[in-house]
Parts: structure tokens; C-alpha cells; sequence
């Protein structure tokens, strides 16, 4: 949004229409002309901020792809319109390249005065920002895409599960507007999984420009998401990274809590296989439980054995962890009955022990089939057999 421009005691003020953004007004102090040459004005590059500036409110910093206006009170011939380059330099009229990657509109405001001082006497310079650049981060850790992305002011987010089965998925589509935000990154890599701990969603920020110290900041969503009261979702910048580290252990309650919020796809896929009516994959709300997704697939066939269902889930670590788990459709969501599925799980069911003594006499009595069919063709044609 455009803030108020600021005007020193004693200078002389304009009022410019602002074509949108953010917009600074600057007056420079009196150098002797000449003193300095434009480019040793701005040789030295801004200090890192102390830890406790850094806790301040987050001021915008420059950075390649931000276009800016450029004028010069009174002077004819130094307006312009131009975009930071790809090396963070900007190029301004009779000064060339300036460079402001990093700097904030007050210090890039202050770098291109006193490059003009060195020409001109009392330069008064306007400095609007006219369309801020996408802002780029990074979203690692327990999210379904983990990357790298661009994200800019408002567009659509869709949240939808990771993995092979996840055509099969829906998505869910959220439209967002105004400066991104730490769950608009989130939501953007399509959710957290089930093991995102969002206890302590972590938030890397470089404090300049490339190379300047990094700051690290917590936040605690699930507490939000339990006790309710204000949540900070925080800004997002230029260069930030975001991490949503695993959780070590959540409860049913968690894990509902989570997949019924914002952060979680609105479905998971689910493969369920053997004695139902319909096996293959299946798309069930995040964290249903085992009954979900035997319903989903058409029910139970009558060989199936519901003591003895199985429950195949692929850890982070490579393996694979196996439970037989005695279905009860009537049991409650989390019971030991009725477990809640997590993305990517295959659901087994087993035939019950008739089943497999009849499939074993069939078995047994195939090789001599077409024997039988034979004697039972002489005997219709009257042949003795």
C-alpha cells in the first residue's frame, strides 16, 4: 500500500500523484558541489542491522525486478521510469547505474541524493515505487511440493496431496489478495503432509541484501488452532525461507484439528485393495478413518474378513510399516478399530478362512477339469463313460 511521504522541517513540498505503490520524498542536506564524484557516493554499502532492529517492523528492500519512478524537484530532464536490473542496479539519468539491491526506499532515496549532490546543488528527489516484484522464497520441510516459488500480490492457491495416487484427488482452490503471507506460501505448496508439525513453523530472513546476516523467527499455528484468540501470520519477503519441520507425535485430536484447517488438502488418495467392490484408489477426506475409505470403495464383498484387515504405510525412512487391524465400522474415529489414514496408505482385506478353504478346492480340482467336462459330454451324447 502507498505510505505518506515525508517531508523535512524547513524544505519545500510537492504533491505528486501517485500511480500506486510506495512513494518517498527526500530532501538532500547541502554538500559542496563537486566534492565527490557520483560514483564514490554510493561505494560503501549500508551496515547490517543490529538483533534488535531486526525485531522492528520488516522495512521493503529492493531487489532486481521492482520498477521505480525518479524525479528531480524543478528539473527538467531527470525523470524516469526504470526497473532494477538483474545485478541490482538501477539506471538513472546523467548518474548510470546506481546500485540498491538490498536498500530500503529511504536508503536508495539517500544514495541517488547524493549522487545528484555531486552535480547539482540541493537536489530534492522523488522516489515512487511503482509495482513491487514478485516475492521468492523457499518451502522445505513437511509440505506436498517443497521448492522453490514466486509468489505475487493475490492469485490462487490450490491445496491437493503428493504422490502417485493424487490424480485421483481433488484440489482445493483458495483465492488470496494483498502481500503474501506465511500461509499463502504454505498453501501454495499445495498444504503441509501429516506429519507437519505446525508447533514451530520457521521462518529464515535475510536482514540485506545477498550475503547480510539471517534472522530466525517461530511461530506456533497449532496453538492457534486449539485455543483460538489472534494468530500473526506474518509478511513475507524477498528471499525468505520457510520451514515446516516433522512432527515427533500427534494426537488424533492434532491431526484433525490440522487436516480440517487451511494449512491441509482437503483430500488424500488412499489405495484399497482385495475382498471390496471397487479396488483401487480412493479419494477420502484428509485423516478419515479406515471405514471411509472401505465405504468409498463400494463396501465389502461377502469372502472378506473384516477381523484382518490390513494397513500398509510408507514411513519417511524408507520403510514400510504393517498392522492388522480388527475393522469395526461402528467403532470411533482413532480407535484402535478404526484408525485415520494418511496420504499414500494401501488398505488390505484379507478373504475369511471358508473363502480361502473353497478358492484352495478349486485350486486342487482345475488340472483335472477338462477331464470332467469331457465324461460330462459323453454321457449327454449317450456314449457309456
Amino acid at each position: 500500500m502507498p505510505t505518506p511521504r515525508l517531508h523535512p522541517a524547513g524544505s519545500p513540498r510537492r504533491s505528486l500523484p501517485l500511480a500506486g505503490g510506495l512513494a518517498v520524498l527526500v530532501v538532500a542536506t547541502t554538500l559542496p558541489a563537486l566534492a565527490q564524484s557520483p560514483r564514490q557516493a554510493w561505494s560503501s554499502a549500508p551496515t547490517a542491522s543490529s538483533f534488535a532492529e531486526a525485531q522492528a517492523p520488516v522495512r521493503y528492500r529492493l531487489g532486481p525486478g521492482d520498477r521505480l519512478r525518479m524525479s528531480v524537484f524543478k528539473m527538467e530532464g531527470y525523470e524516469t521510469t526504470s526497473e532494477v536490473m538483474s545485478d541490482g542496479s538501477l539506471n538513472l539519468p546523467r548518474l548510470g547505474s546506481v546500485p540498491v539491491w538490498g536498500l530500503t526506499m529511504d536508503e536508495a532515496r539517500a544514495r541517488i541524493t547524493r549522487g545528484y549532490a555531486a552535480i547539482l546543488r540541493r537536489p530534492i528527489v522523488y522516489l515512487d515505487l511503482m509495482q513491487a516484484r514478485p516475492v521468492r522464497v523457499s518451502i522445505s520441510g513437511e509440505v506436498q511440493r517443497p521448492g522453490l516459488y514466486s509468489i505475487g500480490q493475490g492469485g490462487t492457491n490450490q491445496l491437493a496431496s503428493s504422490g502417485t495416487a493424487a490424480a485421483n484427488t481433488t484440489t482445493t482452490t483458495i483465492q488470496t489478495s494483498g502481500w503474501p503471507t506465511l500461509v499463502d506460501a504454505v498453501q501454495k505448496a499445495g498444504g503441509i503432509t501429516a506429519h507437519g508439525d505446525l508447533r514451530r513453523v520457521t521462518i529464515q530472513r535475510p536482514t540485506g541484501a545477498p550475503g547480510a546476516p539471517v534472522r530466525t523467527v517461530q511461530y506456533n499455528f497449532l496453538q492457534v488452532l486449539e485455543s483460538g484468540g489472534p494468530a500473526v501470520n506474518p509478511l513475507l519477503y524477498d528471499g525468505d525461507s520457510v520451514l515446516i519441520p516433522r512432527a515427533e507425535q500427534l494426537s488424533e485430536s492434532e491431526l484433525l484439528k490440522v487436516a480440517s484447517s487451511t494449512f491441509a488438502p482437503d483430500t488424500i488418495s488412499v489405495n484399497v485393495v482385495g475382498e471390496v467392490e471397487r479396488p483401487g484408489a480412493q479419494s477420502v477426506k484428509a485423516n478419515s478413518p479406515l471405514s471411509q475409505a472401505l465405504l468409498s470403495a463400494g463396501g465389502l464383498t461377502r469372502r472378506a474378513d473384516v477381523g484382518k484387515v490390513k494397513l500398509l504405510r510408507l514411513e519417511p525412512n524408507g520403510t514400510i510399516r504393517q498392522s492388522t487391524v480388527g475393522y469395526n465400522p461402528t467403532a470411533p474415529m482413532g480407535s484402535q478399530a478404526n484408525p485415520p489414514l494418511q496420504q499414500g496408505d494401501v488398505v488390505v482385506v484379507d478373504r475369511h478362512g471358508w473363502a480361502k478353504a473353497n478358492d484352495s478346492l478349486r485350486s486342487a480340482v482345475e488340472p483335472i477339469a477338462p477331464l470332467v467336462n469331457a465324461g460330462s459330454l459323453f454321457r449327454l451324447l449317450g456314449f457309456p463313460f
